[in-house]
């Protein structure tokens, strides 16, 4: 009993929401005036000059008519239905008009005025009124405050720029509508074309996803350039550019790496902008490349398109000049790459022919009287080389060069497999010809080998951070956090006024995850605290126990190395008197807030006046912790505005602010991300082993980011988490201090800050009992089940694997690492697959089924198909994990759930007509489509 869905890569014949402004049949323009140089007459101008297919229905209450076409009072007197308005009235008029098309029935608008959240309050509040009028429409708005929308392919040009794209293979998407008309007169000049030309701009409604998903889709477009100033929705970009970057480029440009020109951004979007180095780490954990200006932006197109990804960082450089070499070197390593280390068999091929002044290195310097023979038989012997990843050839045009016939020969190379060939041809007109052919073949040219280079880098990167996306990562240790204990701490704090866990409660915490902790006690007074000492054992460390300070070192709250009773009493009374000391200056009578004079926290919630008790608590008992050869690390978590919790890990210890080796991810990790974090740091090297020292387990470490991970992603009250130092050695692993700082209480649990990338939906993990009495579990789907996924496919029989896909499918293809990882990889934003599993006796997994729920993007429907083992169907497990989809889509408020399954499933056609589906026959092409509305 199956169920079949249509494959994802299947072209949909059906229109999608934003079609009605990409591929409008009717368009009016709400403003339009015969007016010289204003923008209602350039856009009806533009739209009249470049027929787009469809009819034009000018709006202006003044007229009868706008340049020779009949003109409407309103867009309800407009005689047929419009798919897009275009609106360029004044800000205040714009949310009644969106009203008035929401009326007629348009479900597309682009609104070109200014004066909205860019002008502040007043703005901000015409914006929430558009929006409202637009969702009772269910209109899909570009803009406001925007340039418009152009598709070459189409003919439609409803902007106000001044020309027209010509058609191309590229779509551009940028915030400055400036931006867009420099891009557009450069791209008019250099013979650059465009599927789509987009100004987006402040994007109150379409944002970076709903476009990517409908380029993303578009088999016209085969790269997405973008130009960024604010993320907006990060959820809903980076889902988005995960689905879409494995088979089209993403490239965006995001200015605002400087603080100034961050500000500059914020103040031109009206929007918040966040840390430079979360965006990067966000990127990058979703494919897509970031470039460092607008020419790489169009380079990386180009090159992405017309030559194969590289397989490592390593390039050759073959040139008829020092010095161009060495400024691709120096441009090569400067941004990542490495030179090939040429292997012995090269070499002694490249003397066979070259003279013998030759570099005999590389660069290969062919010497500057080198002819096209030399050149093409050098790149031939260059491109075999198992060490290389990829070739640069550099071509000057010294007297005896003969660039033409040189690009004609080495034309043949143009695709090498796994290996990118990249040209530069320096010089003017002397090369122009050479170049032409060149780009002709597929050899993408420069007019700098430092470009290449750093070109190659790029390629590097984006290919790496595609591999990594789908890298299937090992199964973290059967540790099962305590999720019900880490919130019964949190909410103990916050049910006492506190937003800030004391250090026991923090490592209990910590605890609740799997994180080992040194054992810590609280002793109220000095006899405790010689008590407790006892039972851990000498020499012992006490420290200060508050519910306001957190860096307890800078008021002198730490003694270590203890090695008697009257050390420990002495240094109770001392750590004491430094607080007390600190104290005075440190309570704030007049607002009752508490903040102390170095440079520690100023505590979020007010505390009663005069509480120096909250200040000193008595102290922490705990062992001297001592481990030889061992390494100080950070792991740490914050909140950013664009993208929610932000993991940290690096180097730690007191000097952590200095040394500042650190990198930054996003939650929920999974062992492989973990691992990837730690070797963007410094001290990742050092792990491994150096010097003699013996290197830590990696995999242990990872395991341990990943439960910290969990913690964040679980616990949404925390805003701040730090371990440190976290000891690391080849001998273990443990915490030996932590801060935690939670949200107050008045932020509400709608309004705390959400994991940019969606959690593991634990929530739908439910356990299933059969009939025949054997329990399984009915859970989400998991990168970690990739193996567990190919034994599954394993028990299939043609007939099942028919009944799903439509055709029968080898074995090979269905349990493939590239296909697999797309099923296993959820974004459990647009799509979850639960699986149906078995544990036995000795702990080994089976996966018995599998169910997949898929959303439509910009739609709220969804589709579903099912798949059960052979020798598990019959059992009810079939209707049990269908029932459990429409659950789950109800939970996800999806409106329509459906699926086609072919006319002889008659089981899986039972089983839907029992939960409620309705039917319908599609004869031409054998099947039925299911559908069932929640």
């Amino acid at each position: 009993m199956q169920s079949t869905e249509t494959v994802h890569d299947v072209l949909r014949h059906e229109r999608q929401p934003l079609d009605s402004i990409f591929a409008p049949t009717s368009v009016a323009l709400i403003g339009a005036t015969e007016t010289a140089n204003s923008v209602g007459r350039t856009l009806l101008w533009n739209l009249m000059s470049n027929p787009f297919g469809g009819t034009i229905y000018p709006v202006n209450p003044k007229r009868s008519s706008v340049l020779g076409i009949p003109a409407y009072a309103s867009i309800k007197d407009v005689p047929q239905q419009v798919d897009l308005a275009v609106i360029v009235t004044p800000a205040a008029a714009v949310p009644g008009i969106v009203g008035q098309c929401a009326d007629a029935g348009v479900k597309g608008a682009i609104v070109i005025s200014a004066g909205f959240k860019e002008q502040g309050a007043p703005g901000a509040a015409l914006e929430t009124q558009l929006l409202a009028e637009a969702r009772r429409g269910r209109m899909r708005i570009i803009g406001p405050n925007c340039l418009g929308v152009m598709n070459p392919l189409s003919g439609l040009n409803a902007t106000f720029a001044k020309g027209m794209a010509k058609p191309g293979r590229v779509a551009f998407i940028s915030q400055s509508g400036a931006l867009c008309t420099a891009v557009l007169d450069w791209s008019l000049r250099e013979r650059v074309g465009f599927s789509a030309f987009v100004s987006i701009g402040s994007m109150l409604d379409i944002g970076w996803g709903d476009l990517i998903d409908y380029l993303g889709n578009d088999p016209r477009t085969q790269a997405i350039l973008i130009y960024m100033e604010s993320i907006g929705d990060a959820r809903g970009f980076l889902s988005a550019a995960r689905e879409v970057a494995l088979n089209k480029p993403i490239i965006v440009i995001k200015p605002g790496r400087s603080e100034a020109a961050a500000r500059a951004a914020a103040s031109h979007t009206g929007a918040m902008t966040g840390s430079d180095e979360v965006l990067d780490a966000a990127f990058k954990r979703v494919g897509v490349l970031r470039v460092n200006n607008i020419a790489e932006l169009f380079y990386m197109a180009e090159v992405l398109n017309k030559q194969p990804r590289p397989r490592g960082n390593r390039l050759t450089i073959v040139t008829n000049a020092g010095g161009p070499g060495v400024l691709a070197t120096d441009a090569l390593i400067g941004n990542g790459g490495a030179l090939t280390s040429l292997s012995q068999q090269t070499v002694q091929q490249l003397n066979s022919f070259l003279p013998p002044a030759w570099s005999h290195n590389n660069p290969i310097d062919v010497l500057g009287d080198a002819g096209a023979d030399r050149y093409a038989k050098t790149l031939e012997i260059a491109a075999k080389d198992e060490n290389s990843d990829g070739l640069l050839v550099v071509l000057t045009p010294q007297d005896m060069t003969e660039s033409t016939k040189t690009a004609d020969l080495l034309k043949q190379y143009a695709q090498i497999d796994g290996k990118p060939v990249l040209a530069s041809w320096m010089g003017g007109t002397d090369v122009a010809a050479g170049e032409a052919i060149l780009n002709a073949a597929g050899i993408p040219t420069f007019p700098y080998p430092d470009t290449a280079a750093r070109m190659f880098c790029h390629m590097h990167k984006y290919a790496k951070n595609l591999r990594l996306l789908y890298e299937t990562p090992s199964m973290d240790s059967e540790i099962e956090p305590d999720d019900a204990l880490a919130a019964a701490i949190i909410n103990t704090a916050l049910s006492a006024g506190r937003t800030l866990l004391d250090e026991y409660e923090s490592k209990r915490l910590l605890t609740a995850y799997g994180i080992q902790v040194a054992p810590t006690f609280v002793a109220a007074t000095p006899d405790d605290a010689v008590a407790r000492a006892a039972e851990v054992g000498y020499p012992c460390v006490l420290k200060l126990h508050s519910h306001i300070v957190t860096h307890k070192t800078d008021v002198g709250g730490v003694k270590l190395n203890l090695q008697s009773a009257d050390e420990v009493r002495m240094a109770f009374d001392v750590i004491k008197a430094n607080v007390a000391r600190a104290h005075p200056s440190s309570l704030e009578a007049a607002n009752g807030t508490a903040r102390l004079e170095s440079d520690d926290v100023l505590l979020r919630s007010a505390l009663p006046h005069g509480e120096m008790g909250e200040v000193f608590l008595g102290v922490t008992v705990q062992p001297m912790v001592k481990m030889a050869d061992a390494y100080e690390l950070i792991l740490g978590s914050s909140i950013d505005p664009q993208f929610g919790p932000v993991l940290l890990f690096g180097m730690g210890g007191q000097l952590v602010e200095v040394f500042k080796d650190r990198s930054l991810g996003l939650p929920p990790l999974n062992a492989t991300l973990a691992k990837r974090m730690m070797e963007q740091t410094r001290i990742y090297t050092a792990l491994q082993g150096v010097r003699g020292r013996p290197p830590v387990n990696i995999e242990q470490l990872a395991s341990i980011l990943v439960r910290f991970s969990r913690l964040v992603t679980c616990q949404p009250r925390i805003a701040e988490l730090d371990i440190n130092p976290l000891l690391v050695s080849h001998r273990g692993m443990i915490a030996l201090d932590a801060r935690v700082v939670l949200h107050p209480p008045a932020v509400t649990d709608a309004a705390l800050p959400r994991t940019a990338i969606r959690p593991y939906p634990s929530q739908y993990v439910t356990p299933l009992r059969l009939k025949n009495g054997q329990d399984l579990t009915i859970r989400p789907i998991r990168p970690e089940d990739e193996p567990l996924m190919v034994n599954f496919h394993e028990q299939l029989s043609e007939r099942s694997v028919r009944l799903r896909y439509f055709h029968t499918m080898k074995l090979s293809q269905r349990t493939s690492h590239g296909r697999l990882t797309r099923v296993c990889f959820n974004d459990y934003d647009r799509e979850l697959a639960l699986v149906v599993e078995r544990i036995d006796a000795d702990h080994t997994h089976h996966i018995l089924g599998v169910g997949r729920l898929s959303r439509m993007p910009g739609l709220n429907e969804a589709e579903f198909a099912v798949l059960i083992a052979d020798a598990d169907q019959g059992k009810g497990i079939g209707s049990a994990l269908l029932e459990r989809i429409v659950e789950v889509a109800r939970s996800e408020r999806i409106g329509v759930l459906r699926a086609d399954i072919l006319n002889d499933n008659f089981g899986m056609q039972r089983l839907c007509q029992r939960l409620g589906f309705a039917f319908t026959r599609q004869d031409a092409d054998g099947t039925m489509i299911a559908e069932l509305r929640l």
